[in-house]
């Protein structure tokens, strides 16, 4: 275990549509439940690039270090919290307070007190981090893993494995996911992981070729198709396949209008469409759909930390793939890689490692 130090080197967001800057800050103080944490790695995210060129304002004012997909090493603690120390951990992107009225109906991850580090607080870009010990995921064991590996664990894998759980996929069920980069990538793995049939719709024909041996069904390219000829295609697939016409689950995580139009295009009688991508845009939908098929629609914002563990337990089995789909980053060459999201030009998930 590493000592506590005396300063933390961050990449910090100084602005919309500013490059980040790295300064090197005096180590703070930590509270009551506070610890401090050694990061490992931490993923990009596509909130990320949102918050410096999608428009999308921080819950805290920049200077801010951005980054919410982290795992470290626990070397330091306030009062209460220093069982924590020496642990490894994946933090989940979403802290909620664990006390208020949401939290105890079992909604945490509407908590209107919850901690989002990059977001309220500052995050995982930089050597090391300041959080409240309340949720930490421990990694009791590492397996064959790399434990910078396992960071994108607390978004891009925690957050469709609670959407499936929300839309109770199981044994049997229809499972549609279209996009399937960041999020999407994991979300057929869970749901193929879970016993359902999964049909995957991307407009990149590499994408599909490579979830096709990841536990997609079936794929469909939908590039150059409108919703009606998104909808058919998919309909075609399901019918290959011999597939029920019925209860689909839908999982829009493109995070696109075109990808939420025809999610809700593909909603079917006592079906689901789970809205798990974000995009500014905006839709419209014809709401008699939803009576008249007795459906269920629903968004879904991060994970329950209670929830990581059984996420983090597929990982370490290999039911889920993470490292064939992401890539290992100095956090010096942060600016580069943000550069590149942004040319569409990553292949896999860049993770970045002080």
């Amino acid at each position: 275990m590493s000592e506590s130090p005396r300063e933390i080197i961050a990449w910090r967001m100084q602005g919309p549509e500013q490059p980040l800057v790295q300064q090197q800050l005096k180590a703070p103080g930590l509270g009551a439940g506070q610890v401090l944490l050694e990061v490992a790695g931490c993923g990009l995210c596509h909130t990320d690039l949102s918050f410096l060129y999608g428009g999308v304002k921080t819950k805290q004012a920049p200077p801010l270090t951005l980054g919410h997909e982290i795992s470290g090493t626990v070397v330091a603690a306030g009062d209460g919290a220093s069982s924590w120390i020496g642990k490894q951990v994946v933090v989940p992107a979403v802290l909620p307070c664990g006390e208020c009225e949401l939290c105890r109906g079992g909604n945490g991850t509407a908590c209107r007190g919850q901690i989002m580090p990059g977001n309220d607080i500052d995050g995982g870009f930089a050597s090391h981090v300041v959080l409240p010990a309340r949720h930490l995921c421990e990694v009791s064991d590492l397996g064959d893993f790399e434990l910078w590996e396992l960071g994108i664990i607390a978004d891009a894998v925690t957050t469709p494995y609670q959407a499936m759980e929300r839309a109770r996929v199981s044994e049997g069920d229809v499972v549609v996911v279209i996009g399937v980069g960041g999020i999407g990538s994991y979300g057929v793995q869970i749901a193929a992981a879970r016993g359902a049939q999964v049909i995957a719709v991307d407009v990149d024909a590499q994408k599909l070729a490579r979830i096709a041996d990841y536990g997609a069904a079936a794929t469909v390219d939908a590039s150059g198709l409108d919703e009606r000829g998104v909808r058919e295609a998919v309909r075609a697939a399901a019918k290959k396949l011999s597939l029920p016409r019925h209860r689909w689950r839908v999982f829009e995580m493109s995070g696109t209008a075109a990808g939420q139009q025809a999610a809700y295009s593909l909603l079917t009688f006592a079906g689901t469409v789970a809205f798990v991508g974000f995009t500014m845009d905006k839709v419209s939908v014809r709401l008699g759909n939803l009576m008249a098929f007795d459906a269920t629609i629903f968004g879904n914002w991060g994970c329950l930390p209670e929830l990581y563990p059984a996420a983090l337990e597929l990982v370490l089995q290999k039911k889920i793939a993470v490292r064939d789909f992401s890539k290992r980053y100095p956090l010096a060459e942060i600016n580069d890689v943000i550069a590149a999201a942004r040319r569409h030009e990553l292949t896999a998930r860049p993770v970045l490692t002080p």
